[in-house]
């Protein structure tokens, strides 16, 4: 039977919602490609096996805990070698890695996917670019009405404005953008607006509100297409 989380995009895209967090199954001619396993579903491999046949692989767009529940199932995975300094990967092997660097492409079959490194929320974020169809599965750097977490170790603002001035250089490739967060899809003009907040937070031209994530204080900064946390 299959779950009602499973939401249908076109003959060979999936999306599931799980409690505030997406990920995506991308199917070629000859195999399928788990984008993130969840936040809070282990099986999400058997999930993705309620809708396809093929062999299936997984790519993680970052280490974030709320990407990754699944992971255990798969034998190895596609991954950034940057992400591996992140707490949820580090005990993986370089057997059970497959290596993905930006510019790489995925075959899936009649299906390029090409990596693209968008470091800034982690050092190892990655999206991906359907060659074809424009489509580009961004993780968590690229979101609308979201929060985007820029606070804790390993992040960077200076890193996040460059690499989506890089991928802004891009978006006449990219018909649509699929994050893992807020709203789905967004247009590409939500990376010029995300550019143009995160360089106004850096000149310290936004205020700010003070709060609290999992126990750290954080600063808020709402540049209206999404709110960036940041360290207080």
């Amino acid at each position: 039977m299959l779950s009602e989380n499973w939401v249908k995009i076109d003959e060979r895209t999936w999306r599931f919602e799980d409690r505030g967090v997406r990920f995506f199954l991308l199917m070629g001619d000859n195999q399928a490609l788990l984008v993130d396993s969840g936040m809070t579903i282990p099986n999400a491999r058997e999930l993705a096996e309620e809708l396809t046949d093929l062999p299936l692989a997984l790519f993680n767009t970052h280490a974030d805990r709320d990407h990754v529940a699944g992971n255990a199932a798969f034998e190895r995975i596609y991954v950034s070698p940057c992400e591996l300094v992140h707490p949820q990967l580090r005990g993986l092997t370089s057997s059970q890695v497959i290596p993905v660097w930006d510019g790489d492409i995925i075959d899936l079959g009649n299906r390029d996917l090409e990596a693209i490194a968008l470091p800034g929320h982690t050092p190892g974020s990655m999206a991906l670019l359907d060659r074809a169809t424009g489509m580009l599965f961004a993780g968590d750097p690229i979101q609308r009405n979201g929060r985007i977490f820029m606070f804790g170790a390993m992040r960077s603002l200076a890193a996040y404005i460059h690499s989506l001035k890089r991928l802004r250089t891009r978006a006449g490739e990219i018909s649509c953008i699929w994050p893992c967060h807020a709203d789905c899809p967004v247009d590409v003009g939500t990376i010029g607006e995300l550019v143009a907040g995160a360089e106004a937070v850096e000149r310290g031209e936004v205020p700010y509100s003070m709060s609290e994530m999992h126990g750290t204080p954080i600063r808020e900064y709402d540049v209206g297409v999404s709110t960036l946390l940041l360290d207080a």
